[in-house]
């Protein structure tokens, strides 16, 4: 633990930029997706779902998409496929041998049917069913981090796929426990998180909560203490007590962390910045303080930076 840090449950250490550089802004700049982050003006729709993405969470269109959902491995239930009108076509019908080899039922369908069910007219003649992702509940995340040093991401309303898949990718490769998500405004498992997160979804148990100041309750009862990532910490990261059992809270691209769930936390931090440029996006700031976190395990406690 860094000196004079106190780790009162509930202490709000938030303030102002602190010392040394400009303060650590996780929303800002473009992500991977090109979203807009704090400093700059919102982007209207700025959860507005690409081309692979649909209102209903379980289908996926397009030959593109399709393609990279069976490429990341993304469980697949069913195919619906353009019936054959005139000359064959061949890329469509190398998709379709790609789902008879993975062992996706495909049934062939009129055009009218494929355009019933598409969300933007661009299905390219295939749409796919996936099945439900097996979200775990909140009690498994924390019987999963067991009695010793834990880590736990849990995301504040963070919106896009790709960042979410980032953040599962590194939250599985430093060994932590699970990840937090917000059932409602925030993203879920879908093609995009699993391509991004290179199939780490399918390895990390990732839950979903109706309530994320409750969820951080819970956490803290079970021994985590709970760091908010923030411009507004008057820490930086490297002299915060980022060891033992840690329940990482970001916020989401465009809000950062929300007053309710920033208050239950017991301590802030931010990055120190020396360059011009806008922040690192929540994706790559949780990278940062996942392995700062494993440091401090890997050193065997509150090592000094």
């Amino acid at each position: 633990m860094a000196k004079n840090q106190s780790r009162t449950p509930g202490r709000d250490v938030r303030g102002g930029k602190g010392k040394g550089g400009r303060p650590f802004r996780p929303a800002q700049g473009k992500g991977p997706h090109g979203e807009k982050g704090r400093g700059s003006r919102p982007v209207p729709g700025a959860a507005r779902r690409g081309p692979q993405q649909r209102d209903r969470g379980d289908l996926v269109e397009g030959r593109r998409a399709v393609e990279e959902a069976l490429a990341c491995g993304m469980p697949l239930r069913s195919a619906l496929v353009q019936e054959r009108s005139g000359e064959r076509d061949q890329a469509l019908e190398k998709i379709v041998a790609r789902l008879d080899e993975a062992g996706v039922p495909v049934e062939r369908v009129p055009r009218a049917r494929l355009d019933a069910l598409s969300s933007h007219g661009a299905h390219q003649g295939v749409v796919v069913r996936t099945r439900p992702f097996a979200y775990a509940e909140l009690a498994d995340v924390i019987a999963a981090a067991g009695e010793g040093p834990a880590l736990i991401v849990v995301l504040d309303h963070v919106t896009d796929q790709g960042n979410f898949g980032a953040i599962v990718r590194t939250a599985e490769v430093v060994g932590a426990a699970g990840v937090i998500v917000a059932k409602a405004r925030a993203a879920s498992v879908g093609v995009g998180a699993y391509k991004t997160s290179a199939g780490a979804v399918m390895h990390l148990p990732i839950a979903q909560v109706p309530n994320l100041a409750r969820a951080i309750d819970e956490l803290k009862a079970a021994g985590f203490w709970a760091c908010a990532a923030t411009e507004h910490a008057t820490e930086d990261v490297w002299h915060a007590p980022m060891g033992g059992r840690l329940a990482l809270v970001m916020g989401s691209e465009g809000e950062g962390i929300s007053r309710l769930v920033a208050e239950k936390c017991d301590f802030s931090c931010r990055l120190p910045q020396r360059g011009r440029v806008e922040s690192l996006n929540v994706a790559q700031a949780t990278t940062v303080l996942c392995y700062e976190w494993l440091r401090r395990v890997e050193c065997g406690g509150e090592a000094d930076a």
